[in-house]
């Protein structure tokens, strides 16, 4: 394949590095703030500005690995890192990761229609679909659970009502893990790893399968799911990085573009998570993740019209484009700003205790 690199990669121009520069500011604080991963964000943004799909998702994959090999050591040093519920979800997950990238690698190579959908329209529709689906379902899920939380006084963390349900289901065999300080089925550690692998080598978003499940369906704490996440992440999604890479589906001028921004904003994301309520963080993860599934499936008419499975007049192409990326463009920086709000609040609020404390001492002198 590498010979398609030519039309495979798109021309970078300095306006087009800074956007996406940009997108890996807000997927960074996306990804800080929500502790999920911002390729929700920045993979349907590199698609928008006319990366092939699964470019998209290889130079995404590739870029996570610095943060994700950062992120799990600062997780293990707090003890927050239960390595045999990793090792037990790696083994499903890496062979569904390699499934997924073969997939992805099949579909890229149909050609388009008669109309000149070209190379990549069949995958980018796969790409769109299966985005489109699973995070209408993480994103209602989250919402409605913050908003139970917001409404009731007694619950501010995560509902534990799938963690229990699930715990009264009989289906052994089942693993301990120390760490998490949970008991769970194999079948259903088998089960979620190929999940997060397949999501991750598909789309590069195996983290909202994997710290959901860890949280709300085997009952591991929030402060542990994370960073076994991270753990497991530097394996699965260096796995398809490197499957990508292999291909020639890694742009590394965008990996390193997405790295420079978001490792600024991911420090700006982390520091959001002490400054705001936990219902707060999860209200703006699924309120955002809905508005970029819109932003997806609005953008789906056009990969059906290349592939000749629906007709329309070609010049609507761009009005369709252009709602994908405004809506886009709306989740990413009313998320972000939302959270830069209460960040830079926070700021001033600590530097007017700091001087009022300044100001009494003396005074009390």
């Amino acid at each position: 394949m590498p010979e398609l690199l030519g039309s495979v990669f798109i021309h970078v121009t300095w306006a087009d590095a800074l956007v996406v520069v940009a997108l890996g500011f807000v997927g960074g604080v996306l990804s800080g703030f929500t502790g999920s991963g911002g390729a929700f964000f920045m993979t349907p943004g590199m698609m928008n500005l006319g990366v092939t799909g699964v470019v998209a998702v290889g130079s995404n994959v590739a870029h996570r690995m610095g943060n994700n090999l950062m992120g799990s050591l600062k997780h293990a040093k707090l003890g927050n890192v239960d390595t045999k519920l990793a090792a037990w979800l790696l083994v499903p997950a890496l062979v569904a990761v390699r499934v997924a990238v073969w997939i992805n690698g099949k579909l890229f190579q149909l050609k388009g229609g008669h109309e000149g959908g070209g190379e990549g329209a069949a995958s980018n529709l796969y790409i769109s679909v299966v985005f489109v689906g699973v995070l209408t379902a993480v994103g209602i899920f989250i919402l409605r659970d913050a908003l139970r939380s917001r409404h009731s006084h007694d619950a501010e963390g995560p509902s534990m009502r799938a963690a229990n349900f699930v715990s009264r289901l009989r289906l052994p065999p089942y693993v301990y893990f120390p760490v998490a300080d949970v008991k769970v089925s194999v079948w259903l550690v088998l089960l979620v790893g190929l999940a997060l692998g397949y999501l991750d080598g598909t789309v590069a978003i195996g983290g909202f399968i994997g710290v959901p499940a860890m949280i709300y369906l085997f009952g591991v704490p929030t402060s542990v799911a994370p960073g076994t996440e991270l753990f497991l992440a530097m394996f699965g999604g260096g796995l398809a990085a490197l499957s990508y890479g292999y291909q020639g589906l890694v742009d590394i001028r965008l990996t390193l573009l997405l790295l420079l921004g978001s490792i600024i904003g991911v420090f700006v994301g982390t520091y959001g998570t002490k400054v705001v309520r936990e219902v707060l963080i999860r209200l703006v993860m699924g309120s955002v993740i809905l508005l970029c599934v819109v932003s997806r499936a609005l953008a789906i008419p056009v990969y059906l019209r290349q592939l000749d499975l629906v007709s329309f007049d070609r010049r609507l192409e761009p009005w369709f484009n252009g709602a994908s990326t405004a809506m886009l463009f709306v989740a990413g920086l009313g998320g972000a700003g939302l959270i830069l709000v209460q960040v830079v609040k926070a700021r001033l609020a600590q530097r007017r205790l700091h001087e009022t404390l300044r100001v009494t001492r003396p005074a009390a002198g």
